[in-house]
């Protein structure tokens, strides 16, 4: 019995060895997990202390804890390594807001879509629609200075006309407004010899300088406009044109009503330019909520189209040759269908042109510009450049023998019933100028 003892005790402390060495490596829910399972047993002296014993022979405590503070360390470079990185960026930002606010941002906007689903898309960069489209002090001086050969032909008009007629208040007047632009030409001379001595004045004074200028300038127009009324007095309402010369976003038209609701329309004018690229956009028409409802628009390297509810079709116009050009284009809610007339012939035709879809009213028409917004947000790189007349809608598509009549000037001619070319139904801004035209009778 004594000399079997030792044995004993030594299987026992082996069994203890490996229940406290599973015991610790596997815990019971893992070993379930794991399915079967090996047991390693390993013998050790009886002084030995079982559970340090089982920590030497599994997993190095010390380099496990040496491993957690390096991978603690190392996330903690990094975290400081982003907030550095956070920190440039932000300077960064700030850096290009205060360049781009100094500088000129170029309109980089693009139309696309089809025939019968997308609107219009614009792409890149913000739109200047307070003043002028953003240009540097080069591209502005030109602007001004096209603005005062305008102006300075308008006078030389007059001129004429008062040699023919010995008028006194107007001959007054004349000398009058050739004052304001010889001032104006000494501004823009003077800025330019800031310009060439290197001379940057501070932006505020730079805007405040363009505002009494634009403001100058709007006032000449008018008095050049009220002199030129003095010449059109016996002329009929309908008998005239109106002039967009520059591409600006602040010559323009407005009808003095709105659109009533329609479900087909005809919109017909005569139409002359030579503008490259595009003429810009003869009309547009926005109602609260949408910008775009009722849009004619040529921009860019784009052919002609027409925007309704801010679905577009491409037109087959070719008018940008100089000429005057009679365009019609009808429409109609049913199936969205469509027809382009130039001439008096249709030149093309469509369908699902947003179909179903009623031009609303209580919206604004404006001539020469397109709307962002409701009545503005114009953009002087889409403004209209060239001449346009007898403007007229019709809340019905019209016949191809009507259009017809139109286009040839015939006496059986229709107006609009829901718009009819008239001085009285429109209000001008910017400059924009009214002179006689007779259809037919000075095409070309």
């Amino acid at each position: 019995m004594e000399a079997r003892a030792p044995g004993a005790r030594w299987r026992l402390l082996a069994l203890c060895c490996c229940c406290c060495c599973c015991g610790f490596l596997l815990p019971a829910s893992r070993a379930q997990d794991l399915g079967q399972t090996q047991f390693i047993c390993t013998s050790v002296p009886k002084d030995l202390d079982l559970c340090a014993a089982t920590l030497q022979n599994s997993v190095p405590g010390e380099d496990l804890k040496s491993t957690v503070l390096q991978l603690r360390e190392t996330v903690l470079q990094q975290k400081e390594t982003i907030i550095n990185q956070k920190e440039t960026i932000r300077e960064l930002t700030s850096k290009l807001a205060r360049c781009e606010s100094q500088s000129a941002p170029e309109a980089g906007e693009l139309r696309g879509g089809g025939g019968t689903g997308g609107g219009r898309r614009k792409e890149s960069g913000s739109k200047n629609t307070m003043g002028d489209v953003s240009r540097g002090p080069p591209d502005t001086l030109t602007q001004l200075s096209q603005t005062l050969q305008s102006l300075k032909q308008r006078l030389e008009n007059l001129e004429q006309f008062s040699r023919n007629n010995s008028s006194v208040q107007a001959n007054s007047l004349k000398d009058l407004l050739q004052s304001k632009i010889d001032d104006l030409e000494k501004q823009v001379l003077s800025r330019v010899n800031s310009l060439e001595e290197g001379a940057k004045p501070g932006q505020r004074n730079d805007t405040e300088q363009r505002a009494r200028v634009e403001s100058t300038l709007t006032s000449l127009h008018q008095r050049i406009t009220d002199l030129e009324k003095g010449q059109k007095e016996n002329r009929p309402l309908d008998k005239f044109q109106l002039t967009f010369p520059l591409r600006t976003n602040y010559m323009y038209a407005k009808v003095k009503k709105s659109l009533p609701e329609m479900y087909a329309f005809t919109v017909c004018m005569w139409i002359k330019s030579n503008a490259s690229p595009g003429v810009g956009t003869p009309f547009s028409y926005a109602v609260p909520g949408q910008a775009n409802e009722l849009v004619l628009i040529e921009w860019g390297n784009n052919p002609m189209e027409i925007l309704i509810n801010d679905k577009v079709a491409k037109l087959p116009f070719l008018i940008n040759d100089g000429k005057w050009h009679h365009i019609c284009v009808t429409w109609t809610t049913r199936d969205g269908v469509w027809e382009a007339f130039q001439d008096g012939v249709m030149r093309g035709s469509g369908e699902n042109l947003a179909p179903y879809h009623p031009i609303k009213p209580q919206g604004v028409l404006v001539l020469g510009q397109e709307q962002d917004t409701l009545g503005g947000g114009f953009d002087a790189t889409q403004a209209f450049v060239g001449d346009m007349a007898n403007f007229h809608i019709w809340d019905r598509k019209l016949t191809v023998g009507e259009i017809y009549n139109l286009a040839t000037c015939s006496s059986k001619a229709q107006v609009g019933n829901v718009f009819s070319w008239m001085e009285t139904s429109l209000d001008i801004y910017g400059g924009a100028s009214k002179w006689t035209f007779e259809a037919c009778r000075q095409l070309n």
